[in-house]
């Protein structure tokens, strides 16, 4: 395997952007947005410097190289063999979550998903004048889980779309065979339509997990089904701004392309050559960007099990832990540990208070420092009795 450095920090701050930026002038280390803090693949960096070459930058839509590395990733990577025409390219999934609210169903129709979730799940419904209906994720014997009784109950003759995270921000759960097929046997029994994140796909870190698009199980799946992808989160490049819709049923696709005219623009030219190069050519980069991001998980999990009060679930895939605090009698976890120096996301986003989400996609000497000032924080407050 080619050796590629994830230890040597890179100093952000000299860029704008937001991770780093939200604490500028401030001694917090951002582990909080999910960008990580590694340098882009270098088979997509150099795939950038040769385009720049050409100084002409143009409108242009996917060519037939950028599809074919695309169709040919997914069938390498998970086993889905789709073809170029079910793809729509756009700027990014979180676009796709709120193309799909408005394609789908009526003003007043209900959108259903699980929580805690990526919070665009939980704005976009509201943004098509759509209710949202929620039901949470249930934690069982150390792992999280549906509540499919409850999910039952939540569902009623307008619910019109599932919205589903798979692999999950933020619990990092990569849905089995079994729950996949059991929202399949729901969707087909309430008729509604599933919109699939599944942007972080190619970070399933444990090697005897697989992740399964909910749309491969079948063609009766597939065609009630909006797949979203994007290379952004597995090689690092979330700014580049391309993602894509995988949409096998030619009506639902031209309702998905309706709801975009005027609205939505093509994805960046930049980010689609970087697409190019990740799909065709990423993968050294990305099995030792796994087998990194592992050991990280792992230290996570060393450092929360000694942290008192706090506890979390060892995530199957992303590069996201999701700790819960509740029990540390933190008003507001968030803020505690950021007056401790390490910024994290509020669970309170995601639909779950007392929780916070860390981004450990990161060196491990940021790391180290980030999990250190949360365990004397923690410490100091539990010998000041406070």
């Amino acid at each position: 395997m080619p050796t590629f450095d994830f230890d040597s920090p890179i100093d952000r701050r000299s860029q704008p952007g937001d991770k780093w930026g939200r604490y500028a002038d401030r001694d917090v280390l951002p582990l909080w947005v999910a960008d990580m803090d590694f340098a882009a693949p270098p088979a997509v960096l150099d795939a950038l410097r040769r385009r720049l070459e050409h100084p002409v930058f143009g409108y242009t839509d996917a060519w037939p190289s950028l599809v074919d590395a695309v169709v040919e990733g997914i069938a390498r990577d998970h086993a889905w063999r789709i073809e170029p025409d079910w793809l729509v390219w756009l700027p990014g999934v979180v676009s796709g979550l709120n193309l799909a609210c408005r394609a789908i169903g009526e003003p007043g129709d209900e959108v259903f998903t699980a929580t805690p979730v990526y919070p665009p799940f939980l704005t976009a419904p509201g943004n098509s004048d759509r209710r949202l209906v929620t039901r949470p994720l249930v934690l069982i014997d150390g792992r999280w889980e549906w509540d499919r009784a409850s999910v039952e109950t939540a569902l009623s003759p307008r619910t019109r779309l599932l919205m589903l995270c798979n692999p999950h921000n933020p619990v990092g759960r990569v849905f089995d065979r079994d729950e996949l097929g059991w929202l399949v046997d729901l969707a087909e029994r309430h008729d509604f339509t599933i919109c699939s994140d599944e942007i972080h796909c190619g970070l399933v870190l444990d090697d005897e997990v697989a992740h399964t698009p909910i749309a491969a199980l079948d063609d009766s799946v597939a065609r009630r089904t909006i797949t979203l992808m994007a290379p952004s989160k597995t090689w690092n490049i979330p700014a580049l701004y391309c993602a894509f819709a995988i949409i096998p049923d030619p009506a639902l696709r031209r309702r998905f392309r309706h709801e975009m005219r005027g609205l939505v623009p093509h994805p960046n030219l930049l980010g689609m050559v970087a697409a190019e190069a990740a799909y065709r050519d990423g993968g050294p980069w990305r099995a030792a960007l796994l087998a990194y991001l592992r050991r990280n998980r792992d230290a996570v999990l060393i450092a929360v099990a000694s942290m008192p009060g706090l506890t979390m679930v060892p995530p199957e895939a992303t590069y996201l832990a999701w700790i819960d605090c509740r029990a540390a009698g933190l008003a507001d976890p968030a803020k505690f540990f950021e007056d401790a120096g390490v910024g994290l996301s509020d669970g309170s986003a995601f639909g779950m208070p007392g929780f916070v989400r860390l981004n450990f996609g990161c060196p491990r000497t940021v790391l180290a420092e980030a999990l250190g000032r949360m365990q004397r924080a923690l410490e100091d407050r539990q010998r000041k009795g406070t």
